[in-house]
């Protein structure tokens, strides 16, 4: 089963200012989960001139409560208390002369549990004065979000059950084929659950995802970038506090 979250914002700030504060927001008092992130690979397009990152964060997470409950041990392993260490891989392309920016994120851990693609766009709107593009707070920036939920694990409890029902026909159960039919009805139940919850945790993620860019485009305006290197010192000292 796939699902589909879709949003749209404006930033009151250039696009220039925006774009940096998107490599420059990890980490902000709304993202503490946020332990490292590394550059995998830049690059420029030498004939059009477009910047391709990868990147690697590195966060802390935690597994919402209803989705522990929901899942079997042998699905989740070693993890204690629901929290763990995971990554996200990030991807993106930036063309600053056409004024756009496409990112993607997904999830390198939990896989065969739920997939999260999250997609980006943002593009610059055209400023009072196309001279004022660089000036932190001309002009306004558009993004609009698109994030993509797979859940694979009731795909693979449905084909185990499938597997122990053929083998109970084979021996001749004849409540084999009700017994897959009630298995299958209930692994599609927690796809849907964890798919749901994950769509409501994303909701709330991408809010203080905004919240965040926007503490750092404030730094950058008040400050400079000096201001907002200033800042990710004192958030990074705040997060290794609390681990």
């Amino acid at each position: 089963m796939v699902k589909f979250y879709e949003s749209s914002f404006t930033y009151d700030y250039s696009f220039p200012a925006v774009t940096l504060a998107y490599f420059l927001r990890y980490p902000n008092p709304y993202a503490t989960h946020v332990l490292s992130t590394d550059v995998i690979s830049r690059s420029v397009d030498p004939a059009s001139g477009r910047l391709h990152t990868l990147r690697v964060h590195r966060k802390s997470s935690r597994l919402p409560t209803a989705v522990l409950k929901l899942l079997p041990k042998s699905v989740l392993g070693s993890v204690s208390g629901g929290r763990s260490e995971s990554y996200v891989l990030e991807s993106s392309t930036n063309d600053v002369k056409e004024g756009w920016m496409k990112t993607e994120s997904k999830n390198l851990d939990w896989t065969g549990i739920l997939s999260v693609v999250e997609k980006q766009e943002y593009q610059r709107q055209v400023p009072a004065d196309v001279s004022d593009d660089f000036k932190v707070d001309a002009g306004t920036t558009g993004v609009v979000t698109t994030v993509i939920f797979k859940s694979r694990l009731g795909n693979r409890l449905r084909a185990r059950a499938t597997r122990k029902g053929e083998a109970a026909g084979a021996d001749g159960d004849d409540d084999a084929p009700k017994k897959g039919f009630l298995t299958s009805w209930s692994t599609a139940g927690i796809q849907r659950s964890i798919e749901v919850i994950a769509s409501r945790k994303t909701e709330n993620q991408l809010g203080n995802s905004k919240r965040g860019m926007t503490v750092v485009l404030e730094r950058l305006r008040s400050g400079g970038l000096v201001g907002v290197l200033d800042g990710m010192r004192r958030d990074s000292e705040a997060v290794w506090k609390g681990t």
